[in-house]
């Protein structure tokens, strides 16, 4: 039943994955692809996908959306619960894509992420305010500057519930978020000076909504301002890639939250989302189900 709308504001793109037979990549040496796709990416993109698999409707806004990339983006989510109103496709543009080789538990992206943003070209959307005012429970990536924050005060003034990924631990996104996801790829652009256990007391204490820091399969920490720092131990599984695992666990405190379970459940549902697509490849083909979700966390 599709009974939550989610507004979620951040990167939508193009993203090519490759799925190489024998191992990763050798200098000089040749390598057999076994599996090509390209689909709706970005942290975003990738969460809309999970959520609308878990039954809920979605609004989609961030990113322009340029030529190449429109066709993808319009294709794959005609048939789903997700909303691209909001998108601005723009004709201009040839639209922003990533790359992404993967082998065994291994990944390494490629694109032009710098360029994007350092072009002086702001090529996302300011985000709407009836979009905020509509939705159960926001998601909200901070890469946007100065729009992801305005998207944020706007969650605060209408009272809407947001959950947001690798953040600093002073900014305002943080502080006002109801979940804050903090991965290894966070720490490293952010803090790459500090460690986990460093940087958990910072992030805890600058916000009054849960926070959580991932470890790729392994303990990942959780816990509120005050409280004794929590651990978790993610379920084992066969993992066929971990492409998206980190925006299928976003998308599982999404839908978490919505459902008002409490910080544990959170952790394990999330948990169970990302356990589920890890062995599968690709997300968007096979997105973790509701079914799925449930019957791991029965185990």
């Amino acid at each position: 039943m599709k009974d939550s709308i989610f507004y979620l504001y951040g990167m939508v793109l193009a993203s090519t994955s490759f799925l190489l037979k024998n191992g990763f990549l050798k200098p000089d040496e040749y390598s057999e692809i076994k599996e090509k796709y390209r689909f709706p990416g970005g942290e975003t993109g990738t969460c809309a996908t999970v959520l609308a698999s878990l039954g809920s409707i979605v609004k989609l806004d961030g990113t322009h959306i340029g030529i190449n990339v429109a066709p993808v983006i319009k294709d794959f989510y005609k048939d789903k619960s997700v909303n691209l109103d909001s998108l601005y496709f723009d004709k201009n543009y040839i639209g922003l894509e990533d790359y992404i080789i993967i082998a065994d538990d291994i990944r390494s992206p490629m694109g032009t992420f710098a360029d994007f943003f350092s072009s002086g070209e702001k090529r996302w959307n300011e985000p709407k305010e009836d979009d905020v005012i509509n939705c159960a429970v926001a998601a909200i990536d901070p890469y946007f500057q100065e729009q992801s924050q305005r998207a944020a005060e706007l969650c605060v003034k209408h009272g809407k519930p947001y959950v947001t990924i690798d953040c600093n631990y002073d900014s305002y996104i943080h502080q006002n978020s109801a979940i804050s996801v903090i991965s290894g790829e966070g720490i490293q652009n952010n803090y790459p000076e500090k460690t986990r256990e460093e940087l958990f007391p910072l992030f805890q204490e600058g916000s009054n909504g849960l926070t959580i820091i991932t470890n790729g399969g392994k303990d990942l920490f959780y816990a509120r301002k005050g409280e004794k720092i929590k651990t978790f131990t993610p379920c084992k599984v066969n993992v066929v890639s971990t492409l998206g695992a980190g925006d299928t666990f976003k998308a599982g405190c999404v839908y978490a939250l919505s459902k008002g379970m409490s910080d544990d459940d959170i952790i394990k549902f999330a948990s169970a989302c990302s356990a589920v697509a890890i062995t599968k490849f690709p997300i968007p083909l096979n997105p973790p189900t509701l079914d799925e979700v449930l019957n791991l966390l029965s185990l």
